[in-house]
Order: C-alpha cells, then sequence, then structure tokens
C-alpha cells in the first residue's frame, strides 16, 4: 500500500532503542494520526498538532522529521517561523510528495 494514499500503511521503524513487539504498533499509529491531521495543508505548530493529537511534541517532531524519508512516503514537510523569530516557534506544514514529472 502506498504511503500516499489516506489508509493506514506499514512504515519500517528502526533505531537502537526501537523493540518492534513494545514499539511497532504504537508508533504506527502516532505516525498515521500526524499524517492524517497534517495532509489537509494548514499550518501548525508542534503544540498545536500535539493538542489535537494527544501525542507528546518531541514525538510530533520526530513523526514529520520520519515523514520526509522515503520509507514514509518522501512527504513534503514545510516549515516557517510563527510570530516573533526572536522566539524560535515554527509552523508546520505537510504536502504530499511531488509526481514525478515523466508520469
Amino acid at each position: 500500500m502506498s504511503p500516499q494514499q489516506d489508509d493506514l500503511f506499514e512504515p519500517h521503524f528502526n533505531g537502537p532503542e526501537y523493540v518492534p513487539a513494545r514499539d511497532h504498533a504504537r508508533l504506527t499509529k502516532q505516525l498515521d494520526r500526524i499524517r492524517r491531521l497534517m495532509l489537509d495543508g494548514r499550518w501548525r505548530t508542534l503544540k498545536q498538532i500535539a493538542t489535537i493529537t494527544h501525542d507528546p511534541e518531541t514525538s510530533v517532531s520526530a513523526q514529520l522529521r520520519h515523514l520526509r524519508k522515503p520509507r514514509f512516503g518522501s512527504y513534503i514537510v514545510n516549515r516557517r517561523h510563527s510570530g516573533d523569530r526572536r522566539a524560535g516557534l515554527f509552523e508546520y506544514q505537510l504536502r504530499p510528495p511531488q509526481e514525478d514529472a515523466s508520469q
């Protein structure tokens, strides 16, 4: 199943602390919640995403990074400053991967 579809897909997580039996189902559902929410193209802060999905901000940030990777769909994750640039607050927007121009 293509990760670009609006259905749950099977991502491939890894890392030194990743234990598939413990983490796979939780992370897959978390990634899908964040992806589904953000596919509406709206700009949101990590806090706004976390509030809506009930996932920790650090997890939201990690999942947005994952979504950029080919094995998670090669989504486009845009980032912009929100409000006072000195505050370091960013908003994020998720866009579907760019279509292959040859198709």
